[in-house]
């Protein structure tokens, strides 16, 4: 017999965030606003999904003010009069729905192709120049480079705040910049941004720790993190729960509020001897609130999906089962709201049957 999905329509409440639900809109990349400004149809894209009874919008990434931040002149950023005006308008239309939202803050560093976006004529920057590949492509960070992307990750949540979105997240995660920092494969620095799975985090720790001091301590700071990497799918931060502890703990010192951890397949266990998934895990260790997420209601992870497969509409048994046992707190809902932006009013009212299936074509159009 099918669980009932009322534990996903409870509110969530913590000290910096409350929210009506447990249901999150993930972040997805559209490329869908030329030359970095968000337009009309984003506004009315957000504003679908918060009609659509999603608790937390989390919107696509968008690059801070650093002229290699981004390889695509049709990802939004987060900076400039005109961008920040068409996010102030998001904003606004999902919160006269009464729907919440956070920008998700990102840098690609190593992962910017050479010769695209805005600066086409510039170097890729990352930790070490090594690219996703291992080979020496890119240009090696300076203090003065990590010193100017800290200071534009500052700049686009003081700008977050001003613009009354309810919180921030940091793409820490899929081997984009933070995460190479993280990543030992990548990150062979012989400075203080290196060594010990502790040492590795100092660059989004000092992140964290420069918001922090620039917006207050109510601003809810979101960290999305994961152990894969594009295209290292079998990649690990930590290979244990001591080593995931290591590697959390300086971030919660610093001040992140909340712990997004992306996983291909929400469900799967992350560790030996034990059941207990990266987000399960994640919340046991930090003593933090935990965003599950990876193939939500769908029944193929999304590589799967970006190399044209149609995935299936599926059970939500297990993923309620874990949330009613509080093995994380919220739920980051991702390619079945392309689908269907009454995803989550469809869960709730009980008419599962009636949600559109998850295809190539939603994937293009993205609407």
């Amino acid at each position: 017999m099918a669980l009932t999905p009322d534990s996903l329509f409870t509110p969530f409440t913590s000290r910096k965030l409350n929210l009506e639900n447990r249901l999150v809109m993930a972040p997805m990349t559209r490329s869908h606003s030329p030359d970095g400004i968000p337009g009309q149809d984003v506004v009315e894209y957000y504003k679908r999904r918060a009609e659509g009874e999603i608790g937390l919008i989390i919107t696509e990434g968008t690059t801070v003010d650093h002229p290699v931040a981004s390889n695509d002149t049709n990802i939004p950023c987060f900076h400039g009069d005109d961008a920040l005006n068409g996010w102030r308008k998001v904003v606004e239309a999902v919160h006269s729905v009464g729907g919440k939202i956070c920008p998700q803050l990102w840098h690609m560093g190593a992962q910017r192709e050479p010769g695209k976006g805005p600066h086409p004529e510039l170097t890729s920057v990352g930790p070490s120049g090594l690219n996703a590949n291992g080979e020496q492509t890119v240009k090696i960070m300076t203090q003065q480079d990590i010193d100017d992307v800290i200071a534009a990750f500052v700049k686009a949540a003081s700008a977050a705040k001003a613009l009354n979105f309810d919180g921030i997240e940091l793409h820490g995660a899929h081997g984009y910049l933070l995460d190479q920092f993280f990543w030992k494969e990548l990150n062979k620095r012989d400075d203080k941004y290196a060594g010990s799975i502790a040492e590795s985090t100092r660059f989004a720790v000092e992140i964290v720790e420069a918001i922090r001091h620039e917006i207050g301590s109510d601003f809810p700071i979101i960290m999305r993190f994961s152990q894969f990497k594009i295209p290292a799918y079998d990649a690990k931060i930590a290979n244990s729960p001591a080593e995931l502890e290591e590697f959390l703990s300086p971030l919660v010192d610093a001040g992140v509020d909340i712990f997004h951890a992306s996983t291909r397949r929400f469900w799967e266990a992350e560790f030996q001897d034990s059941e207990l998934t990266l987000a399960g895990w994640t919340k046991k260790l930090s003593g933090l609130p935990t965003i599950a997420v990876g193939s939500v209601g769908l029944d193929i992870d999304f590589m799967s999906s970006f190399g044209g497969a149609e995935s299936k509409n599926t059970s939500l048994d297990n993923l309620l089962t874990r949330l009613d046992k509080e093995e994380f707190d919220l739920v980051a809902v991702g390619r079945a709201l392309i689908s269907d932006p009454n995803w989550a009013k469809k869960i709730h009212q009980g008419m599962g049957d009636s949600i559109a299936t998850f295809t190539p074509e939603n994937l293009q159009t993205l609407l």
